[in-house]
């Protein structure tokens, strides 16, 4: 997530065009009307008031009865979850509407108020819906099968099925609802210090002071020059801030061993395992599988980068340098968006279809603004509304591939919709399939597009540097986050042993062609994974293994394949991944299944070799 707005302090406005760069063309920004005309509409104020209101009777009704309910009546246990389900919309709606404007401008104090105010108002609001879940866990199996029987109770059997994983981890109703209202003063407030500590830092380069989304992107300039000084000016900044960062890493970190230990989780990744609904011991296999093919991958790809840049060993911050015959011009946002609903279309004209509303329907904010939350998400929001794309457009080739990505999330999220609130959800390990095939899609078809050798060898090494981004240095990351979590067991880290994991990960990931020193000891602050979410970032490896396979299978067999594609899609939260996988003939938890994937890559690098064994 990562973005920044210069909007109306009390209004989303409509159809708003960004000044930006000339360049780029007119860039869209949100119209969040479908959500709220804007922080003082009185549509919000009366639904938060009713969303209080409505949970407190749900409380009152419902509280003390779901076993008895259960026992006599699976229909009626039906109508109630239904009840609970349009309240979680409405809740959904008005969280996702404030953390929206938030990400506009973080650094906007009226925002700030709002965003806080809210969160403290819906969690006052869920704790009276904190039992319900609890409750439904206490009802014996028995009983809950025989209820299920009914047709009405049936159709929520997946829900059910994953709230029950949840029981080993249960505590008692009044510790439950401590951690659940300590959540705001605690996690909470953590995750926000990070985001408007990011958002507020300034990197100064050549005299100007910049915000961190046009820094990050000059490390990718074709002047080395410029790369050099944006690195020096993160490191900088990053190590101005570091004893802030390092203070809310060593206080998340404790935290969640704290919550951990309580709800009798073994392993410190465990409960981002059972939120993403896959086993510890498949994680396990991709993370071995991937760190035994940095050799092959990581490091040889970046040996021959190396000789390509005519250097023996390459500084950081060339590591996402264009290669010498790039084409480094400026792509407009109309090419961008043609390029993507084109390669969507040739695929199939309905994933082109689903993905142009966000285009043409203001569900897109691409500026690259002061305080805009830096980087790129798609957020789901509600089924009763639509999803919003964030991106920080800055006209480069890696930022029509992240439009791309996101809009095969937001695309996902239109699809699984259907499912309703509470089972359009998608485990993370799965929510990175559309995104990352969108990705390929769009790449695929560039790369059809190539009239030359040298051309068809920039695009590959383009890709092939993403997939290295999101397989190896994924996986390097939740390498870091298990050391870091596990050593702050032990008590708290400083900020040089944070440095000091992050070059061991690094190192090992990257290989001996990159120079990591010189400040890069300090590049950890900056990832927001880390923060908002504690083991995330294996998901985008398992995604990209996942789509290299799945992309394979649409290769040897079209017929039939986007009807499948688009099943797995609708299905948001209702199957396990064996389920979705299984009518591709794929899975997951055989350990040749990442082989499978990774080959993919290596391929690309074994054609990048002849391509220059033949002096493209």
């Amino acid at each position: 997530m990562k973005n920044d707005a210069l909007f109306n302090p009390y209004f989303a406005k409509p159809d708003a065009q960004a000044s930006g760069d000339a360049a780029f063309g007119a860039l869209p920004e949100w119209d969040l009307s479908a959500l709220y005309a804007g922080m003082d509409d009185a549509a919000f104020v009366a639904d938060m008031k009713r969303a209080g209101e409505l949970a407190e009777m749900f409380e009152a009704e419902h509280k003390g009865k779901l076993a008895e309910m259960a026992a006599h009546s699976g229909a009626q246990l039906a109508a109630v979850i239904a009840d609970y389900e349009k309240l979680e919309d409405l809740l959904g709606r008005l969280g996702s509407f404030a953390g929206l404007v938030y990400t506009q401008n973080t650094t906007d104090p009226i925002r700030q108020k709002f965003y806080g105010d809210v969160q403290e108002k819906l969690t006052a609001i869920s704790l009276h819906l904190l039992f319900f879940g609890l409750e439904l866990n206490r009802i014996d199996d028995g009983v809950l099968e025989g209820a299920l029987s009914d047709a009405a109770l049936a159709h929520y059997r997946p829900w059910l099925e994953d709230v029950r994983l949840e029981r080993p981890h249960q505590l008692a109703d009044e510790i439950e609802q401590l951690f659940h209202e300590k959540s705001v003063s605690g996690a909470a407030a953590w995750n926000r210090l990070f985001d408007e500590t990011i958002s507020s830092s300034r990197y100064e380069i050549d005299g100007e002071e910049l915000a961190i989304e046009p820094v990050l992107t000059l490390l990718q300039d074709a002047d080395g020059e410029k790369r050099r000084k944006a690195a020096e000016a993160l490191s900088k900044t990053f190590a101005k801030n570091l004893s802030v960062f390092t203070l809310i890493t060593n206080t998340l970190a404790k935290d969640k061993e704290t919550y951990d230990r309580w709800h009798k989780f073994e392993d410190i990744a465990d409960s981002r395992h059972l939120a993403n609904r896959v086993e510890r011991e498949v994680v396990d296999a991709l993370v071995e599988a991937v760190r035994g093919a940095y050799p092959r991958l990581s490091h040889r790809y970046y040996q021959l980068k190396a000789k390509w840049l005519g250097v023996e060993k390459m500084k950081f911050w060339d590591r996402n340098a264009p290669l010498p015959q790039a084409d480094n011009r400026v792509i407009p946002w109309p090419e961008a968006e043609e390029t993507v609903l084109k390669a969507y279309g040739r695929f199939s004209p309905q994933l082109a279809e689903l993905a142009k509303p966000f285009f043409d329907r203001n569900w897109i904010d691409a500026p690259a603004r002061p305080g805009k939350a830096p980087g790129a998400f798609a957020h789901p929001t509600v089924p009763s509304a639509h999803p919003f794309v964030l991106v920080n457009y800055q006209g480069k080739i890696r930022d029509v591939m992240t439009l791309a990505h996101e809009l095969g999330h937001g695309v996902h999220q239109v699809l699984a919709a259907e499912q309703g609130a509470l089972m359009s959800p998608t485990p993370l390990t799965l929510a990175e399939t559309a995104s990352v095939f969108g990705e390929m899609l769009t790449f695929q078809d560039l790369l059809g597009q190539a009239e030359t050798a040298e051309k068809r060898k920039v695009m590959l090494a383009s890709k092939v540097e993403d997939m290295l981004n999101t397989v190896v240095r994924q996986i390097a990351f939740y390498c870091f986050e298990r050391k870091v979590h596990s050593e702050r067991r032990q008590g708290e880290l400083t900020s040089q042993r944070l440095g000091e994991i992050w070059m061991e990960v690094q190192a090992e990931s990257l290989g001996p062609a990159i120079d990591l020193e010189g400040g890069y000891e300090n590049y950890w602050t900056y990832i927001p994974h880390f923060i908002h979410s504690p083991f995330y970032v294996y998901a985008y490896a398992f995604g990209d293994c996942l789509v290299n396979s799945l992309y394979a299978v649409f290769e040897d067999e079209q017929d039939g394949f986007q009807e499948k594609y688009f099943e797995l899609l609708k299905a948001g939260g209702t199957k396990h991944h064996s389920e979705l996988l299984a009518p591709f003939g794929l899975d997951a938890s055989d350990p040749g299944f990442w082989q499978k994937g990774l080959s993919v890559i290596e391929r690309m690098i074994d054609e990048l070799e002849e391509l220059d064994n033949a002096g493209a």
